[in-house]
This record gives structure tokens, sequence and C-alpha cells, in this order.
């Protein structure tokens, strides 16, 4: 496990290449990725949250994605989390995880720059009907790096000095795990050869005060 900046890496073959095959095998009913629109908020949802609408923006992003709320996913990677949180020295309060995302990039995908969450009170979910999501915000990411054996698709931060962007590769195999703040900026560069796999999860929790 290493830090760098802001988020922590545990490294390559940390969940083991068995457990990995079974996670991007488990993808099926597989439909074409969305990003979230940005819109215009009403005064009463600054108050309540809002709910986020989606669509298919294909300069934005390209990739397929199967969601799973399968309890043997959350036994896997939450244990990470809380020892990320820990270590890093974030110390978040987390409540809850959202579905995981099994996300594969074909050649050609890619996911640009841009961030999972603000975790302020304006980017609280308003989902009355869903205990685990309403009122919390995305605080955590994770990536689990599911196989290697693909060119390009590098995952990727971005950080602002003096009005220039400063990319940092992350070098992820498989079985990695890459852990931060939901509000850090990153992508998944264009994959240029084979298909990239990987899990998702974003933890919640109530937004910052």
């Amino acid at each position: 496990m290493s830090t760098l900046n802001e988020w922590l890496i545990f490294e390559e073959g940390t969940i083991d290449k068995k457990t990995c095959n079974k996670v991007k095998n488990h993808g099926s009913n597989w439909i074409n990725s969305k990003v979230a629109v940005k819109e215009k908020i009403s005064e009463e949802e600054r108050v309540l949250g809002h709910e986020l609408k989606y669509k298919e923006n294909k300069l934005l992003r390209i990739s397929d994605i199967s969601w799973t709320t399968d309890q043997w996913i959350y036994d896997l990677v939450w244990p990470f989390m809380v020892q990320a949180n820990d270590e890093a020295g974030w110390r978040y309060h987390i409540k809850y995880a959202e579905p995981s995302q099994i996300t594969r990039y074909c050649k050609g995908g890619f996911y640009n720059f841009h961030k999972d969450g603000n975790g302020d009170h304006l980017s609280a979910y308003n989902y009355p009907t869903n205990n685990f999501l309403h009122g919390h915000v995305r605080k955590l990411s994770m990536s689990l790096i599911l196989n290697d054996d693909f060119d390009g698709g590098a995952f990727e931060f971005i950080s602002y000095s003096n009005g220039n962007g400063v990319i940092t590769p992350i070098e992820a195999k498989a079985g990695s795990i890459i852990i931060f703040p939901s509000s850090m900026e990153h992508r998944v560069a264009p994959v240029t050869k084979g298909t990239r796999n990987s899990l998702v999860t974003w933890f919640v929790g109530p937004p910052f005060v």
C-alpha cells in the first residue's frame, strides 16, 4: 500500500486474479454509460437536495457498464475503504456504499476528467424512498483494476498550478485498488488496444459541515 498526495493505492495483486475474473465475469445486462447532466438548481432543491438526471455524452465518456448490489462485492471492497479512510487520514463519516459499477472500456473507450462528487449539501441525494442514499453525498471513490492486458486506459489525476493542469498517471495493474476523495478530478485515458475492466464503488455519508 502506498500514498501519493491525496490518494491511496493498494498495489498489484491485492485482489487475486481468480477474484478479479469473477468480478469481471459478473457483469451482465450491459448498457451504454451515461453521465450526470448539469442543470439549474431551484431554491427548494438547494434545501432538500436534488435528483440527478443522466444522459449519454460520447464527448465525455465511452464505456459499457453493469450494475451490481451483490453482498459479496461489498464484502470484498468495504474493508479496503475502511483501512484507507483511516490510514490516509481522511477519516470521513462513511455510512453506506452505492451500487457498484462493473465497467469495460473497449478500444477507443475513455472517461474524460471529472469529479464523482463535491461533498457539499447541494450535492446531497434526494431519494426519500432510499434510506441508503437519501441526504448523503459521495465522499470516497474506489476503482479496482480487474485486468492489465490492454494498452492505454491509464487512470490519471489532474491538479492545477499557476493555471496549468498537471496530470499524474497511476501505475495500476490487475488487482490494484485506487481510493481517493470523490472531489478529486480524474479520468480514464483512451484505450488503444484490448479491453480495460474495472469495478467502481462510491462510499457515501452526510455532507461535510
